[in-house]
């Protein structure tokens, strides 16, 4: 009868241990296993899911004011005259959507926030006109207007799925690690001359949109009607981690088409070229706080202004970092 019990109940007692124990054993690897996963990079919501209402239809307004800016705002524009005739998702690609490519995932989750640039709290309003005023050389939006509101509604329903504070990732631009010697604007002509003239042209004026006859397909890099000295991609890191994931067209993030220092050396031609001038005397109020990339001083360290804009940056930064 022992044998028989024995016989029995191992079996049981080692089905009543798997059924009621193994979950709880197992539970914990696999929150480890999921928690130990690669973050996927930041993907837009599918445009054919904005609401047919009316608060989708302001959504849908906000996304071809940044697909076809010139339209209504450029210098024959339908609603206001306030810019110059560059499209914002000629820097913010595909409608501000693109990982890595300057896109908007990051906006509502992150906006207000403190910017050193201005030394103050800014609203998403603000954020816009400042691409208005420098990226597009033009001038601000009213905060209240229709199309304030509805660009706004289309940052926000972007970025609806990113929890509040959090940059995911993609988001933005990304930073090439430093070179060790200044960028070089000499090297960075043969990279232009064979990468991007092709589109860009050898003036570096773009090639305009024959289709709406207005805006660009290509924009203007440098001259009066691209981006003037305000603007982010003016400095050389900015402009060094924009062109590295996305041109020439058709590169990505890990698929790029240029090594990092022709990355960084086409950055430093273009930003060689005349640009749009702007006073910055308000920006950076706190000269210790303004990146060791900003071309224009003063500064509270003892290095060039051409040192500041064509690096090397890391003594700069080794130098900040011990103040």
């Amino acid at each position: 009868m022992l044998i028989g019990i024995l016989v029995i109940g191992l079996p049981v007692a080692v089905w009543l241990n798997v059924k009621y124990r193994t979950p709880d054993g197992v539970k914990p690897k696999a929150i480890l296993l999921a928690s130990d996963a690669p973050e996927l990079p930041w993907r837009s919501p599918d445009s054919n899911t904005i609401p047919n209402s009316e608060a989708g239809d302001q959504i849908r307004y906000g996304r071809d004011l940044i697909v076809h800016t010139s339209w209504y705002l450029g210098p024959k524009g339908r609603v206001a005259h306030i810019s110059n005739g560059m499209n914002c998702q000629n820097c913010h690609l595909s409608a501000g959507t693109k990982p890595w490519g300057n896109n908007y995932s990051a906006v509502a989750s992150t906006y207000p926030k403190y910017r050193e640039r201005s030394g103050s709290m800014e609203s998403i309003e603000k954020r816009v006109n400042d691409c208005l005023e420098r990226s597009l050389n033009g001038k601000a939006l009213d905060s209240n207007s229709r199309e304030m509101r509805a660009i706004v509604a289309y940052m926000h329903w972007l970025g609806a799925g990113v929890a509040k504070g959090k940059k995911p990732l993609g988001s933005g631009i990304n930073s090439l690690k430093n070179l060790d010697r200044p960028a070089d604007p000499e090297k960075g002509k043969l990279v232009f001359i064979e990468k991007c003239q092709l589109c860009h042209g050898a003036n570096g004026a773009g090639i305009r949109d024959t289709t709406l006859g207005t805006g660009y397909v290509y924009p203007p890099l440098w001259g009066p009607g691209s981006y003037n000295i305000g603007a982010g991609l003016y400095r050389l890191s900015r402009m060094a981690g924009y062109v590295k994931d996305n041109m020439p067209f058709g590169a990505s993030h890990g698929n790029g088409q240029l090594t990092d220092e022709q990355a960084w050396d086409v950055a430093a031609f273009i930003n060689s070229q005349p640009h749009p001038h702007k006073d910055l005397s308000k920006d950076w109020p706190q000269n210790n706080t303004k990146p060791v990339d900003y071309p224009f001083g003063p500064y509270t360290d003892t290095f060039s202004m051409h040192q500041h804009k064509y690096g090397p940056f890391d003594p700069i930064q080794r130098a900040v970092s011990k103040k």
